[in-house]
């Protein structure tokens, strides 16, 4: 009789365990000075209380009607909420790519770039190739990955751009070379600040197949924004308080806000960030609040749809209240246990008078959700448990009419672009796949 399994098996349960089971939000990885705390709660509570007092102006009546969702985000989120943007939809990764890039090229002081997924692709050489051309002209180029995520990126192959004097630094990067015990913990956002002037931040990385250079993908359908105006200092702020904790390297949030921003529209936002340093749930919380609020449409797209309890049962109420619920989600996995996951939630929302519509054009990566026409998010959390509670994220919550009903046609020419999942397909679904989704919805909280 062979022994050797009950050595094994408790040796990688323990590693398992340390992977899995840490809790990091009692680990203080973001550090606030007292002046910091100072001027964001002062700021903070004046904004509020003139919005409670009935003094603060908004600029559009779609803002002022969803105030009580901009108080949770100030109150629980200690997000602000400035006004004065202008916003530009990217829906194509060759659009995006070529409008960043060209914004990268005309940067003449800073360029902050995080990002999930970096390649070492045509399309990361091409992206690393412009950052290290600034580096080299004297701009101020910081490049933030994620250890998880662009673990292919190693400083020999960023060889060129170091030497050229731009910094990089790496979220979570382990101790050693093999062995990464914050693996189940990721930096899942990506942001660029150009300048402190133009922001970027949606769901696109940097690898071939979001510009859709990927025979298996084909046509990748994601969704981003461009923004000008006082968000991108919100932005920015993100990055730095990652930057501070990845690289140790001390930079005053202050110095983002010192120089106000030119009005370039008049669009409402909140940048509202959440991650597992927090048991808050911030975007979750968000995202909830549009949900329950929703009168008349709830427009969600994403490429997992792993809610838990409370989400699930957010959007189950709503379908039941008479709200027109759509959820569109791809049609082929890039991980096949949490596609069946998320065939096997959707499934549950039909039954309950929600509508499901499959993307046949390619891979759908959107992460977006719109309600009511009339506010909107964009980032780069997924509607699912790991997003919640343990990746690092960033989502814009857009108050507009304008913005929202862009979004809304979005999703309207993506329905014409597949087919719904009717109550009957999914009831006729295969053995095989309803094996496939009891197995996955058993992985759900570690998917």
């Amino acid at each position: 009789m062979d022994f050797s399994s009950f050595f094994v098996l408790p040796i990688a349960g323990i590693f398992f365990y340390m992977i899995l089971a840490q809790n990091i939000s009692r680990q203080k990885i973001y550090k606030l000075t007292d002046s910091e705390k100072s001027v964001i709660t002062e700021e903070l509570k004046y904004q509020i209380e003139s919005i409670d007092n009935g003094k603060f102006e908004f600029v559009n009546d779609t803002a002022e009607k969803w105030k009580h969702m901009i108080k949770l985000n100030q109150v629980y989120g200690a997000s602000y909420l400035t006004q004065n943007n202008d916003i530009e939809i990217f829906d194509d990764g060759k659009k995006m790519f070529h409008k960043l890039m060209r914004d990268i090229n005309h940067a003449t002081k800073s360029i902050n770039v995080m990002y999930y997924i970096v390649k070492d692709d045509m399309v990361g050489k091409k992206f690393l190739e412009a950052l290290t051309q600034k580096a080299r002209e004297g701009v101020e180029v910081k490049l933030m990955m994620d250890a998880m995520g662009s673990r292919f990126i190693t400083n020999r192959k960023l060889r060129d751009f170091l030497a050229a004097g731009g910094k990089v630094a790496y979220f979570f990067k382990p101790k050693l070379k093999y062995i990464n015990l914050k693996l189940n913990y990721r930096n899942h956002r990506k942001i660029v600040v150009i300048d402190g002037k133009e922001g970027y931040i949606g769901g696109f990385n940097i690898a071939n197949e979001y510009l859709g250079f990927k025979r298996r993908f084909g046509y990748w359908r994601d969704t981003h924004i461009k923004i000008r105006g006082s968000a991108v200092q919100d932005l920015n702020a993100t990055f730095v308080m990652d930057w501070r904790f990845a690289s140790k390297e001390n930079i005053e949030l202050a110095e983002i806000y010192f120089n106000p921003m030119e009005d370039k529209g008049a669009s409402p936002i909140q940048i509202v960030s959440s991650g597992p340093n927090s048991v808050r749930e911030e975007i979750k919380r968000s995202m909830m609040r549009m949900i329950t609020y929703a009168e008349k449409t709830v427009y969600l797209q994403t490429p997992y749809f792993i809610p838990d309890p409370s989400m699930l049962e957010s959007l189950k109420m709503a379908a039941q209240s008479g709200v027109d619920v759509r959820i569109m989600i791809p049609c082929m996995p890039d991980h096949i246990f949490v596609y069946w996951a998320t065939y096997a939630y959707c499934g549950e929302l039909i039954r309950s008078g929600a509508r499901v519509y499959i993307y046949d054009s390619g891979f759908l990566h959107a992460k977006t959700m719109v309600v009511d026409g009339e506010v909107a998010t964009v980032g780069s959390a997924n509607f699912d448990r790991r997003s919640f509670r343990l990746n690092f994220e960033s989502n814009a919550f857009v108050y507009d009419e304008g913005f929202a009903k862009k979004m809304d046609d979005q999703f309207m020419k993506d329905i014409e672009h597949g087919h719904e999942l009717t109550l009957e397909d999914y009831n006729n679904r295969s053995v095989i796949i309803k094996f496939k989704e009891a197995i996955s919805r058993l992985l759900s909280d570690i998917l």
